[in-house]
């Protein structure tokens, strides 16, 4: 630990925003990738459905509970996997988990019926749990909590991406249905799982588990940026809260899991459900499960696309002016009032284009809270309690992921209509939007500290 002369020193002659940006250059976009990757094996089985429900007789209920129980896998092993993380590094354990689900998010094309389709994505999520709360908690190791929600919105726009690029990549991978005796959402699992295995073994060769590895930053920069960090460590109280028994004893973690089960349940609602809502409004207004074509597969498509599109723009927008400002409370809770507002309009129209409006509104809503709200845990939580604290709140997000499709696909089945399960999910995030006034008296605190000047070149 540099002395604090020499950490003034090196303040006077380092650039720290070029320090940022050269890290932010050499991190985002690998890591973006990777994400990329993670959210399109989880969430394709939404364009999958289109045909497999169809092919292997599934029910919307089977569907609904099929592709939520990925979260309870995720959930069960996301603690142990994040400590995991902690005691071998980044670069061993990402390696591991995306080589691991890569081979089994292939595997997901020999599902045969129901059974088979609970288990092959229950043990996807498995595989896969750990991977989001260890790059929040790689993030944390970069930078400092007043450059953290911008870093975390830039790299969680892979959610968005995924949407964006994944919606044409799987229109066309269904399109192959009857080549080589494979029907088209088997092609769709085969081509999309081969490279998340071929990039996790990448990572071995790419990614370093902190500044002091990185071969890029000078020693100079290397001193600088630790200091930074051990500087806003101690601001937030993090380097008062470090082992794993405290993660348990903030309070401020517990409030921040609710909200982020809340945000999760419309998160995977839209992802796993939008392809098939669009899919009945094609065909009289809700069935979910009527005869696709590939014109119809590209038609939905193209036009899932928007919802994503939008969210990446606002995510990033509200993660530039989290950080900016330093307000972390209200911009949660400002996406989450316009989710409610979207999935509100979405239960109250069936028109193609006002329901699509609508979904956009949710989706920008529900994926621009993630800068603001992972900036959070970080700041006051270090060491085991900063792997315990995230993966406590993915545990209980992850059992968010599968709540909300689950109720959508059994309101749907008991109603014929996704008007109930749209107005429950809407009630919900409003109800997070309310909870957010909770991190008052626990985050207000961590908010001021970060209301000083942004690093200046």
């Amino acid at each position: 630990m540099p002395s604090d002369n020499m950490t003034t020193q090196a303040r006077s002659r380092i650039d720290g925003a070029a320090v940022y940006r050269k890290i932010a250059w050499r991190l985002i976009p690998y890591i973006f990738v990777l994400y990329i990757l993670a959210y399109l094996d989880r969430v394709n089985v939404g364009f999958a459905a289109l045909e497999m429900k169809r092919d292997l007789h599934l029910t919307d209920s089977v569907y609904g509970f099929g592709a939520g129980i990925f979260f309870l896998g995720s959930s069960l092993f996301d603690l142990p996997s994040n400590l995991a993380l902690n005691k071998v590094g980044a670069r061993k354990w990402i390696a591991r988990i995306m080589i691991t689900w890569g081979i089994i998010a292939t595997a997901m094309m020999f599902v045969k019926g129901a059974h088979s389709f609970y288990v092959m994505r229950f043990f996807l999520g498995v595989s896969e749990a750990g991977f989001f709360p260890g790059m929040i908690l790689y993030l944390s190791a970069w930078f400092p909590s007043q450059q953290r929600a911008n870093a975390v919105a830039r790299f969680m726009t892979a959610t968005a991406i995924a949407g964006v690029i994944g919606a044409p990549i799987s229109s066309g991978l269904l399109k192959l249905e009857g080549a080589a005796g494979l029907h088209g959402w088997q092609w769709l699992f085969l081509v999309e799982g081969v490279p998340t295995f071929l990039m996790g073994i990448s990572v071995l060769f790419v990614l370093r588990d902190k500044p002091d590895d990185a071969s890029w930053l000078s020693g100079e920069e290397k001193r600088w940026l630790d200091a930074e960090l051990e500087r806003d460590r101690k601001e937030g109280g993090a380097s008062e809260h470090h082992s794993l028994g405290d993660a348990f004893r903030t309070p401020m973690v517990w409030v921040l899991a609710g909200i982020f089960f809340l945000d999760q349940i419309g998160v995977y609602t839209v992802n796993l459900w939008l392809p098939l809502m669009l899919n009945g409004l094609l065909h009289g207004g809700g069935a979910a499960g009527s005869a696709l074509s590939s014109q119809d597969a590209s038609y939905i498509a193209r036009w899932t696309v928007i919802p994503y599109l939008a969210a990446t723009v606002f995510m990033v927008l509200i993660g530039w002016t989290s950080d900016r400002t330093g307000e972390r409370r209200w911009h949660i809770a400002g996406c989450l009032a316009l989710s409610a507002v979207g999935f509100g309009l979405s239960a109250a129209t069936h028109s193609f284009a006002l329901t699509l409006f609508a979904m956009t509104l949710a989706a920008m809503g529900y994926w621009s809270i993630m800068g603001p709200f992972w900036a959070l845990p970080t700041r006051v939580l270090s060491g085991q309690a900063a792997a315990g604290g995230v993966a406590i709140i993915t545990m209980v997000g992850g059992v968010g992921g599968f709540s909300g499709p689950f109720l959508t696909g059994r309101l749907k089945d008991m109603t014929h209509s996704f008007t109930a399960g749209l107005l429950v999910i809407g009630g919900l995030a409003l109800l997070g939007a309310v909870l957010c006034a909770l991190l008052k008296r626990q985050g207000q605190p961590q908010e001021n500290a970060m209301h000083r000047e942004p690093v200046r070149a």
